[in-house]
């Protein structure tokens, strides 16, 4: 026989498409999908499976083997033994039954006693087509694909050996295994396209944002190596572009501001903590303006720094604004000192024309200096005058209050206790009330007498805090005194009226106690625990 089919002949005949059966559940748009994935375009002339449909031929001893796929119209032959065409119609495609049938193997003995395919004119004429065994191809989704077979122009009514059935099924195993893993590269390439289309218009867009905002924008890899600005680094700073990546970055620094920015950005890349810091940056027309620079790491799953994003923000404007303002209130503050320093020298002056009034007045000035004490402490008028503990301590204010009272080995003082954020809107009527409570523990009290002392505790609860005045080794106290003086009646003022506390005495035979409960609010605008203890 000659092995060559034309065009409306082939090696895998059937009935027409009204009478084949769907080849699967699936529709045929789904299959063609499916079929799509595998890329089968050219395949024939890549020659990869024409091994395998040889070794099919010579395993069932017939002239003409096939491997095909059933499409929607057409079946077309990614290998060929016998034949010399690459694509048939479907509605004389044998195939088209094999992928419906029970068995994962069709065998057709003798064609022309088959009732499927006896008409059909390759059966009655030539090529005289009269055996036929086609194995199923599956896709890994489980759906029909399409066949490898073989064909005979002589019928075999004992159709294939087991062997040879077995080893049909076994090629067909083998074409899926080749096409799969065509599929995979496939699937494999277009996922790193998508993925690399997906990083490139992610990238875009944070171009795109970035260069958008107001301030620098500047990226580094894990170790710090600058490799990304924005525009608006290079229009603030008119260096070329990619001319500052890596370590190029900190000579844009203000000399005197070099080392520290190295140093601290050495610091987060070490322990990956936030960076941030003030310093001098060199604008395009050679001035020197402030910057915040700040930096945040990007961490992978398991905590790997992946990247550092950060900014810098030009604060030029207010840091200026904030050293005049500072110098203004340096200013205030000063004057308001002198204006402390005059009323005591009026007081003084007074004194001394009225003798009488001396005592009084020595009184007023000793609650004037406290006043100026708590007011510089809070509010120093010159960085000599700065204190040495922080300016928003309880603790530092009322240790600075009561230094008159220290002896020369230990504090007669002692606080104990919570530290309490202060500021000025409370620091006066505080100093006017534990002045009081000094001046007259110094007087009639506690330290009157050389070995006795006062214990002040602070207590911090939930919105209230307890300043606890416990005076001991003093005269002994018999009973309360018969009125209120003039220095009681400025505690109540002090810390009732002005802080919105309540105060209790206790006159004890050891010693006055006198506690003091008073909002948290009172103490600062932003109230917070301090974290310190008492000295």
């Amino acid at each position: 026989m000659t092995n060559t089919l034309d065009d409306d002949a082939t090696t895998c005949h059937s009935a027409s498409v009204a009478e084949t059966p769907a080849p699967s559940s699936v529709t045929e748009e789904q299959r063609a999908a499916i079929i799509r994935a595998y890329d089968l375009v050219g395949y024939r002339d890549s020659g990869e499976l024409d091994d395998l449909a040889a070794f099919a031929a010579e395993l069932c001893d017939t002239p003409v083997a096939l491997v095909s796929v059933v499409e929607e119209e057409s079946q077309q032959f990614l290998a060929t033994v016998g034949v010399d065409v690459d694509r048939t119609p479907r509605d004389t495609s044998f195939c088209a039954h094999v992928m419906v049938g029970r068995d994962e193997t069709m065998i057709v003995p003798d064609a022309s006693a088959d009732p499927r395919f006896a008409d059909f004119s390759l059966v009655t004429g030539p090529p005289h087509i009269r055996f036929y065994a086609g194995a199923r191809l599956l896709s890994r989704e489980g759906v029909p694909l399409g066949a490898i077979c073989v064909i005979s122009p002589e019928p075999r009514p004992d159709g294939l050996t087991p062997f040879q059935r077995r080893g049909l099924e076994v090629l067909a195993t083998a074409v899926m295994g080749r096409l799969q893993d065509r599929r995979a590269r496939l699937e494999h390439r277009q996922t790193v396209e998508r993925s690399e289309a997906r990083v490139a218009d992610s990238e875009q867009r944070f171009r795109t944002l970035a260069d958008t905002m107001p301030q620098m924008v500047w990226s580094t890899q894990p170790d710090g190596y600058h490799d990304y600005y924005n525009a608006r680094w290079y229009e603030f700073t008119g260096m070329p572009d990619g001319s500052t990546d890596g370590q190029a970055w900190n000579g844009m620094f203000h000399v005197d501001d070099q080392e520290r920015a190295w140093a601290r950005w050495r610091h987060s890349l070490a322990t990956g903590e936030p960076y941030q810091i003030e310093y001098r940056l060199r604008h395009r027309d050679g001035v020197y303006r402030w910057v915040l620079g700040r930096a945040l790491p990007i961490r992978d799953a398991e905590g790997r720094i992946t990247r550092w994003f950060g900014t810098c923000t030009d604060i030029h404007e207010q840091k200026l604004a904030l050293e005049e303002r500072e110098i203004v209130s340096q200013e205030l503050s000063h004057r308001i000192k002198n204006i402390f320093a005059v009323i005591s020298g009026l007081i003084a002056f007074a004194a001394r024309s009225h003798p009488g009034f001396a005592a009084i007045a020595s009184d007023l000035r000793d609650r004037i200096t406290a006043l100026g004490r708590a007011h510089d402490f809070v509010r120093p008028h010159s960085p000599q005058s700065q204190p040495k503990a922080r300016q928003d301590s309880l603790h530092g204010l009322l240790n600075d209050l009561f230094e008159p009272y220290r002896a020369d080995d230990a504090p007669r003082i002692r606080l104990s206790g919570d530290d309490v954020p202060v500021d000025d809107r409370s620091a006066t009527p505080l100093a006017l009330l534990f002045h009081e409570l000094a001046t007259n523990a110094a007087k009639y009290g506690a330290l009157s007498v050389m070995t006795g002392a006062v214990e002040l505790a602070i207590r911090h609860q939930g919105d209230m805090v307890q300043l606890c005045w416990c005076e001991e080794g003093g005269p002994a106290l018999t009973s309360p005194p018969d009125h209120a003086g003039f220095g009681s009646q400025l505690v109540e003022l002090s810390a009732v009226r002005q802080l919105g506390g309540q105060v209790s005495r206790d006159w004890k035979p050891e010693g006055l106690v006198v506690t003091i409960d008073v909002p948290l609010t009172s103490f600062s605008r932003a109230p917070g625990l301090g974290s310190g203890a008492g000295a």
